[in-house]
């Protein structure tokens, strides 16, 4: 259930509001839109890819031998050597999480100390990895599995055995749907979906 502050609470919350979806959903051009309208946004893919650069590089090497290249985790080479098992999967999980929820919190608070009202975490796999609790609402992007299917299939190096693997990692759309505070429906172009990040953005504003 959505917990809003009470109001004596207001001027003081950050309201944390938790952007996730499926692949080929468009989750990545919503988590656009709220910046677009003036929202920080965290975003959980990018600070790993920031990680994989620098912080991480020695950890992760010495868990998976051989994935630096140039002084930098090489993502193919990563991925070959847990796509399929889930036991290395967890082991880079359990390295890689706690630095990304750590850099999570330092711009919590960075937002916070600029008087920021309401921040986006965007994160894939929020419901999988437990990372909704860390929010007071999600939001979920959303699109019929047809289209989901037609976006993630035109990717490079997409085939259907690695389709399926991804979706096997994602709880499946319609428990995400059932489970989310707030829809966004990407199937209908980009002007709907900027209308539907417009009246969640007004919806909380008005609780802050």
């Amino acid at each position: 259930m959505l917990r809003l502050p009470a109001k004596e609470e207001r001027s003081a919350v950050t309201f944390i509001l938790g952007l996730t979806g499926s692949i080929g959903m468009g989750k990545s051009a919503t988590a656009a839109m709220f910046r677009a309208r003036g929202v920080a946004v965290h975003d959980a893919d990018a600070t790993v890819h920031r990680l994989y650069a620098g912080p991480a590089v020695a950890t992760v090497e010495a868990a998976f031998p051989g994935v630096v290249v140039d002084g930098a985790i090489d993502r193919l080479r990563l991925g070959q050597r847990v796509f399929g098992s889930g036991e290395a999967m967890k082991r880079l999980e359990d390295l890689v999480h706690p630095l990304v929820q750590r850099a999570e919190r330092d711009f919590i608070e960075a937002a916070r100390q600029k008087g920021a009202r309401l921040v986006v975490l965007d994160i894939p796999l929020l419901f999988e990895t437990g990372a909704d609790r860390r929010c007071r609402a999600v939001a979920v992007v959303t699109a019929p599995a047809w289209i989901q299917r037609e976006r993630v299939m035109a990717r490079p190096g997409m085939d259907e055995r690695r389709y399926a693997a991804i979706l096997g990692r994602q709880i499946p759309d319609v428990e995400k749907r059932r489970r989310a505070h707030f829809l966004i429906d990407s199937s209908r172009g980009l002007v709907f979906a900027e209308a539907q990040v417009a009246a969640i953005i007004a919806a909380l504003s008005s609780t802050l």
